[in-house]
């Protein structure tokens, strides 16, 4: 390995598609990450501002919004770039960093969905004795569980693929320098790396979305069962509408790393990879809050309405093109 010249610079091949497509996939993914921007911010916003949120749900809800605020800042300008100006380079030091923030973020977010899930059930379940288990100093210790172990595992996959040598191609077959396409350009063995990302990533995907599926299977169990009323139908269709966006979270993301990597396809990683770095971040705002009749009267109030956002994103979209 002496004699081999490391590699200093990768080249991220991104989502290949004919020219003419370039424009209209900026412009899609343009509107989507300021779609994404606008609402979590909003949520941030509006968390902040309005005392009568300060409570555990709406609490992990600002952490969520924050969650993927950073996580789809940390690969969609990348790709938005490399739309109008073709294949984008990126230093090592620059792919390393972007690859530990989006697994550090993408984990994170991973677990928070599962202590929201969690604090759903407290609340569903066990009203009486909500407000003593979800205390703010137990509500505190999870939110920061969550993104310390995120940061954890994030920092064990940037350590070990820093151990690898890259001295022959350079060209990443990924709109951004995830795990599985940057250990295939190693000229030394990756195969600890693959079998970390299979087992420990993997089980940070499946853990919490089992956890979740069963949280709240028991949630819409209990309030067909128990709760007779218009309310409780209510919110068995929010438990509905939020499984739906959770396993377009976890279930692409399993699909992405657990199976061997002998068997995946870079198109399939991207498509994936799409759905809950692009797709969820949008949105979670619309279905964790816009159904949500407290949120909507604290929005009207704080001058954040849904005509006014839709009016932002395409003030901003005529800006961008």
């Amino acid at each position: 390995m002496d004699n081999q010249t490391e590699v200093s610079k990768f080249i991220l091949l991104g989502l290949s598609s004919p020219q003419g497509l370039q424009q209209f996939l900026f412009m899609l993914f343009s509107l989507l990450y300021l779609s994404s921007l606008l609402g979590n911010v909003a949520i941030v916003t509006v968390v902040i501002c309005e005392p009568r949120l300060r409570i555990p749900m709406y609490y992990f809800l600002c952490n969520l919004s924050c969650l993927d605020i950073f996580y789809s800042t940390v690969t969609i300008p990348k790709m938005l770039a490399g739309f109008l100006w073709g294949h984008q380079g990126i230093s090592y030091t620059g792919c390393l960093s972007q690859l530990h923030f989006f697994h550090f973020l993408g984990s994170s977010e991973a677990l928070l969905l599962a202590v929201m899930a969690y604090d759903r059930f407290v609340a569903i379940c066990h009203p009486l004795r909500y407000t003593l288990i979800m205390s703010p100093r137990a509500c505190l210790l999870l939110a920061a569980a969550a993104w310390a172990t995120g940061f954890l595992h994030a920092l064990m996959h940037t350590v070990m693929t820093s151990r690898l040598h890259f001295c022959g191609p350079n060209h990443i077959h990924h709109f951004f320098c995830d795990i599985k396409p940057l250990v295939r350009l190693a000229c030394n063995s990756n195969q600890l790396n693959l079998r970390l990302l299979s087992i420990i990533t993997g089980s940070i995907a499946i853990g919490p979305f089992v956890f979740i599926l069963f949280s709240y299977l028991y949630i819409f169990s209990f309030l067909r069962l128990k709760v007779q009323s218009r309310e409780g139908r209510r919110k068995s269709s929010t438990c509905i509408s939020h499984l739906t966006v959770v396993a377009l979270f976890y279930v692409p993301a399993v699909f992405n790393y657990v199976p061997p990597s002998s068997g995946s396809s870079p198109r399939r990683d991207m498509i994936a990879t799409l759905m809950y770095n692009v797709v969820t971040p949008v949105l979670n705002p619309l279905i964790y809050t816009l159904r949500n009749a407290e949120v909507k009267r604290a929005l009207k109030r704080r001058h954040f309405s849904r005509q006014l956002l839709v009016q932002k994103i395409f003030c901003l979209a005529a800006c961008v093109g």
